[in-house]
């Protein structure tokens, strides 16, 4: 029995454990005191440690792995439109939301030049202070008109618009049922707003009136969201349907025309038009000023009642400052254009259902594309995808590669945005250069998880190596 003022000495795994604890503790960030002691000072704070920042790292290491930039964020030296500049090299535009070109156009260049003249750059307050202007309520007159509502509202960003108006409008007690395809700011709404969210499959509106069904009575209001014109798949939803379902269920609904205003219709009304129904009988109509209007800002329609809640209640709108005069008369003059030259539409109509028919007899997946300014081609890879993409730039086209986590696993893709001023020779040129490109890819069997193997067979050889 050990003497109680000698204490018995440590066997060797004990003393291998020591060691190893003070080695490790005086590598750490706190030191051997607070190692041991567990009293050092914390780390400091890094924006590294962020969630989700190690994934954008991980991304940028594998784009540099294989040789290709990172294809986000590039720089256009040019107006957007079906032509642009990147890296000095003129190519083909498929990534711009200028649906109608109507970008640069004359009379919306001139009519900015006079009202920043007359207005300046900003109105420099919120609209409920002093940022008020003749040329916002004119604007929303036209929308409201434009929709068959009493009224409207502007603010000064798309994605605000969605979050603020949903996150005000709803809360506990609701339910906010969207198609699970919705766009980012419609979550983020809904999440926001604290009502009870559900999402159901895509487009798919016998699902929503079973889901409706089961849960209506338990809430006080109920929000469905659905988009005219889904920016990632390039369809859209049966809105007879939908009202059809929304009318029996005691619900409101809200559509979001982003991608859908000047290329649904005959005229580019929008979704009411494409589906023959009548706008009034979709409660909120929401839409953005930067695709077929070339400005910047968003929008809603609906009851007065509505408005004047959101004039009063929505942060977006009561603390924000509001829409430029500049951007609010490049939105007004657009949409004039739009109403005034449905030509544009006609054309825009015509190049997208050329993309699809083309795409699809060289076998190409496009999803359940209606044809029209979006068609996604599904790839699957997503590093197939990415190097596709920089393959299509180097032969003269400029794409953008959509992947999860902003697309489902496995559905990565390259997004296209027609626009009425693509020509023929452009359409057929992208769509023969990807299915070359595609065609010498597929043959290299260069894939994301075939780099991922070799990446972790390197580092478990350079850990072999270590010891």
């Amino acid at each position: 029995m050990a003497d109680d003022n000698h204490p018995r000495r440590l066997s060797r795994d004990m003393r291998s454990a020591l060691i190893a604890g003070v080695k490790k503790a005086t590598t750490s960030p706190s030191g051997l005191l607070g190692g041991i002691l567990g009293t050092g000072r914390k780390k400091a704070p890094s924006f590294e440690d962020l969630p989700g920042f190690e994934a954008i790292r991980l991304q940028q290491s594998l784009a540099g792995k294989i040789g290709i930039p990172v294809p986000f964020y590039r720089l256009h030296e040019a107006k957007a439109g079906t032509d642009t500049v990147i890296d000095g090299q003129p190519c083909t535009n498929f990534t711009s939301y200028d649906y109608l070109g109507l970008n640069a156009h004359p009379r919306i260049v001139a009519a900015v030049s006079e009202a920043a003249a007359q207005w300046g750059t900003s109105v420099s307050a919120s609209r409920l202070t002093s940022g008020e202007r003749a040329v916002h309520r004119q604007f929303e007159g036209e929308i409201a008109s434009l929709y068959g509502q009493e009224d409207a509202l502007l603010f000064v960003s798309g994605h605000a618009t969605n979050v603020t108006t949903i996150g005000t409008m709803m809360g506990e007690g609701d339910l906010i049922i969207h198609d699970s395809l919705a766009h980012n700011s419609i979550v983020v709404g809904a999440q926001l707003s604290g009502a009870h969210r559900v999402n159901f499959p895509h487009n798919d509106i016998e699902a929503l009136d079973r889901l409706l069904g089961q849960l209506r009575g338990q809430f006080r209001h109920c929000l469905i969201v659905t988009e005219g014109l889904f920016s990632m798949d390039g369809d859209g939803p049966d809105l007879a349907r939908l009202v059809e379902v929304k009318s029996r269920h005691s619900a409101w609904l809200m559509v979001d025309e982003a991608h859908s205003l000047g290329v649904l219709g005959k005229t580019g009304r929008g979704l009411f038009e494409h589906a023959g129904v009548d706008p009034h009988e979709v409660d909120i109509w929401m839409g953005t000023l930067s695709k077929t209007l070339v400005s910047c800002g968003g929008y809603i329609a609906g009851p007065r009642s509505l408005i004047d809640f959101l004039k009063y209640r929505a942060p977006g709108m009561v603390y924000s400052v509001g829409l430029p005069a500049t951007a609010t008369v490049a939105a007004l003059t657009a949409l004039d254009l739009m109403l005034s030259e449905s030509e544009r539409v006609a054309s825009l109509q015509a190049n997208g259902g050329r993309f699809l028919a083309k795409a699809k007899s060289a076998g190409l997946d496009v999803g359940e594309s209606w044809g029209l300014a979006v068609t996604p081609v599904v790839l699957g890879d997503s590093l197939q995808t990415v190097m596709l993409s920089e393959r299509l730039l180097e032969r003269g086209y400029a794409t953008v590669p959509v992947l999860p986590p902003g697309v489902p696993e496995k559905a990565a893709r390259i997004r296209f945005f027609i626009s009425a001023g693509h020509a023929a020779e452009q359409i057929d040129g992208v769509i023969d250069t990807l299915v070359a490109e595609r065609m010498q890819l597929s043959r290299s069997g260069v894939t994301l998880a075939s780099i991922a193997k070799n990446t972790i067979l390197q580092r478990l050889q350079a850990l072999e190596d270590e010891e």
